[in-house]
């Protein structure tokens, strides 16, 4: 590969890369309620909801994050909100893990550290509309491939968060392997604070960064943006984005925060902590291959029909885990495989190629905002669904009983078929090179609806194109000249 592929490559890797700490943060905050119960007593650590909150607020702080930072990308560009969103995930991981109530108190402890997880979440979301907008305008830069641009953006942002899952569930392992029993404090605060290390580094990492040429060229705002015009043209196919993301989620989180809860029942209580760590470890590598052969895969199948694969197969494996739940909980290494399997073709599928959806169907000019609503009604999905889950187990009968453990996979199995009928009637193929055409027809549209398209571009993108034509006009008057003399 050219020096100029390896440049490019890293910069799309530079914006996707923060989406680690999404992973990490939501898949770290399932053990980290392990071992408070443990810790602090299961009764305490519940009570007042504090554990569902504990699950949960992160997603609104997302939320939050996602639909502010969407405006502000269009607005102020992608560089500023992707350093400001790196900023507040290592301020607040940091704070999360100091967590302390007055007079050592619980409930303050909790307290705390719900705030500072809204707030961290809020430093996440950003990080959706800033870095994978960046990232997807970065893959069709010059010196990316043909036929190789989705697959580079799928392994900088959605393999990023899969492997944030994975470190989530080893990083306690390895700290209660060094720690032991006698000290699981210090075992839940260093999970927490460790989240400081990555989101510093991105933050280097994006110091020297300049603004896509795809925002410089496309960006509006130096005049006002025609909302109107641009929900005429895009409504359909962006609430098709919205719907599957809405189930995806729904399905995703809950399954990945309740991992160690599940593996927990499956072991009946075993009271090593290593024993559920260390399947919780396990069952998330699984969303690796997933998301490295879906990307390998997607540039060939193109991103719609990448997504209904892996939701139907998604579905497939659901379905088998829900009618032979009782033969694989007694073959528990049978159990996380299949399990395993059942999350790998959701990375295949909408894990990969929801987020390429989201941001290279809408124009440049509204892509942080388009990504940002998707997004935020993604983990609005995910939201519902930590809150939806233990009384859906409730209603099927229970945690300590075998319909109760498989009413959430025939729920997750349905959904997912539900998506792969939306993605085919609602959501239309991308190419390559997709995003610049689609800028281009965005421009002829908006003309020919009347819109003054001058005011788009940055206002130095725009002065260097107004100097471009005014030296080809004035080298054209010379050649008029020449061939007159």
């Amino acid at each position: 590969m050219a020096k100029g592929g390896l440049s490019q490559i890293s910069l799309i890797f530079a914006c996707g890369t923060a989406l680690f700490s999404d992973g990490f943060a939501n898949g770290v905050i399932g053990n980290i309620l392990t071992l408070l119960k443990r810790v602090y007593g299961t009764e305490r650590v519940e009570a007042n909801n504090y554990a569902t909150v504990l699950s949960s607020v992160t997603f609104a702080g997302t939320i939050v994050g996602m639909l502010t930072f969407g405006y502000l990308s269009d607005k102020l560009g992608r560089k500023f909100g992707m350093m400001l969103a790196t900023g507040i995930v290592a301020l607040f991981a940091g704070l999360s893990a100091a967590s302390t109530g007055a007079h050592h108190s619980l409930h303050g402890l909790l307290q705390m550290l719900i705030a500072c997880r809204f707030l961290l979440g809020i430093g996440v979301g950003a990080e959706y509309p800033c870095g994978s907008v960046a990232a997807s305008e970065q893959s069709e830069g010059e010196g990316v491939a043909k036929g190789t641009q989705q697959r580079w953006f799928a392994l900088a942002t959605n393999t990023m968060i899969d492997f944030g899952f994975v470190i989530a569930n080893f990083v306690p392992l390895v700290l209660f392997w060094i720690f032991g029993n006698n000290h699981l404090r210090a075992v839940w605060r260093l999970s927490l604070g460790l989240g400081v290390v990555p989101a510093l580094a991105v933050f280097l990492w994006r110091l020297k960064m300049d603004e896509p040429p795809h925002y410089k060229k496309n960006a509006i705002v130096r005049g006002r943006t025609p909302y109107w015009l641009i929900i005429k043209r895009y409504w359909f196919p962006f609430t098709g984005i919205c719907i599957t993301w809405f189930c995806y989620d729904f399905i995703t989180y809950p399954f990945g925060l309740y991992t160690s809860t599940i593996v927990n029942n499956i072991t009946h209580d075993n009271a090593s902590l290593s024993v559920v760590f260390g399947w919780g470890t396990v069952i998330n590598l699984f969303y690796m291959p997933g998301t490295i052969g879906g990307a390998l895969i997607v540039d060939y199948l193109g991103p719609k029909w990448c997504m209904i694969l892996g939701l139907l197969l998604q579905a497939f494996f659901g379905f088998i885990m829900s009618g032979l739940y009782v033969k694989l909980t007694n073959h528990i290494a049978a159990f996380a495989v299949i399990y395993g399997i059942f999350l790998a073709f959701g990375e295949v599928g909408p894990g990969n190629c929801l987020g390429m959806l989201a941001a290279k169907t809408g124009p440049t000019a509204v892509r942080g905002q388009f990504y940002g609503i998707a997004a935020a009604v993604g983990k609005i999905g995910a939201f519902v669904g930590t809150w939806a889950f233990p009384p859906m187990i409730a209603a099927f009968g229970g945690a300590d009983s075998d319909r109760g453990n498989t009413g959430p996979f025939w729920v997750g199995s349905g959904l997912a078929v539900f998506s792969a009928i939306v993605t085919y009637f609602m959501i239309k193929p991308l190419d390559q090179d997709g995003m610049m055409e689609e800028d281009r027809l965005f421009r002829e549209y908006l003309e020919a609806n009347g819109y003054d398209t001058s005011v788009m571009g940055l206002e130095s993108e725009a002065s260097s194109l107004s100097e471009d034509s005014i030296d080809k006009e004035k080298h054209h008057e010379d050649d008029i000249i020449k061939s007159v003399a």
